[in-house]
């Protein structure tokens, strides 16, 4: 694969969503729609948005040999992420349990499976070829802090998405050129003491050139040593904000690894993020790129 390439080392799943009225507290049951198997997994997630977004994608992961593979790697073929990397292993493949409530928000159970059987020794004993590593946090922590070890010495720029929030290695905040968290996930890093910016620029001190924070329905906000950007949100009717996060993180990379701008690529990734919230489901509601350069030449994206 030439320079400027992505690689995504992280999860692989099998969806299984279900809508509802709401989102189930404690001990409550609630009933809901049919259920729906569909593609998904972080990992994976972020390597369809970035292939989406027109640039070249490899993805390092695991399945298993079970009856939720095909669908866990459906998105993934559709997309033509590069699976040479890809490892079937004596476990299930990874599921995620989904209820998306009729206010689009969603609750998310994850059954690890193969993910979790993912090892070092399963990561390319080199990373030439490629410009962007993009990890996040569903697989195990070392097999997460290899991969970025082994970029740095490659000379690939590191993006770490640090969702779910599992607690993050100081060594691989060191590790990482780009951090990406949601309000949550700043807080589990930074506290909750001190404004949303000036907590991000406290994580700047511990590794990261640049931290960026999503928000939601409220845009994002990213902190660099030199500059502050904040770029609201692009507006949509939402229906269900599973997988937004993910497009959001794999469509920086792609534009990224493309040569656009930090401030062009963040634009074009809060696009395809509010796109991905008008459809149900996560890959399955990705948008192509043609369909993200429609919708952001109206907010006057080029």
């Amino acid at each position: 694969m030439a320079a400027g390439g992505v690689l995504v080392v992280g999860s692989v799943n099998a969806d299984l969503t279900v809508r509802a009225e709401r989102i189930p507290g404690p001990g409550e049951t609630v009933l809901g729609g049919d259920a729906h198997t569909s593609p998904g997994g972080k990992g994976a997630n972020a390597a369809v948005a970035a292939a989406l977004a027109e640039a070249r994608v490899a993805l390092v992961g695991a399945v298993g040999h079970d009856a939720f593979r095909a669908a866990a790697l459906a998105g993934l073929t559709r997309a033509g992420v590069d699976l040479a990397g890809l490892h079937t292993l004596d476990a299930p493949t990874g599921l995620a349990l989904i209820t998306v409530s009729e206010a689009g928000e969603n609750a998310i159970t994850v059954a690890s499976g193969a993910n979790a059987h993912l090892r070092s020794a399963h990561l390319p004993a080199e990373m030439h070829g490629f410009s962007h590593l993009m990890l996040q946090q569903e697989l195990p922590p070392e097999v997460t802090l290899a991969a970025a070890q082994r970029a740095r010495e490659a000379g690939l720029r590191m993006l770490l998405n640090a969702a779910p929030t599992r607690g993050t290695d100081p060594a691989l905040l060191r590790l990482t050129d780009h951090l990406i968290v949601n309000e949550h996930e700043l807080a589990a890093l930074a506290g909750k003491e001190g404004s949303l910016k000036a907590r991000a620029r406290a994580l700047l001190r511990r590794g990261p050139q640049a931290v960026t924070v999503t928000l939601g329905e409220k845009g994002s906000v990213t902190v660099t040593r030199d500059t502050t950007l904040e770029l609201p949100a692009h507006p949509v009717t939402v229906l269900d904000t599973t997988g937004a996060g993910d497009t959001f993180c794999g469509v920086l990379t792609a534009r990224l690894s493309r040569g656009d701008a930090l401030e062009q690529a963040l634009r074009w990734a809060g696009v395809a993020a509010a796109l991905t919230c008008t459809r149900p489901g996560a890959q399955n509601a990705m948008p192509t790129w043609a369909e993200t350069q429609s919708a952001g030449r109206q907010v006057g994206l080029r």
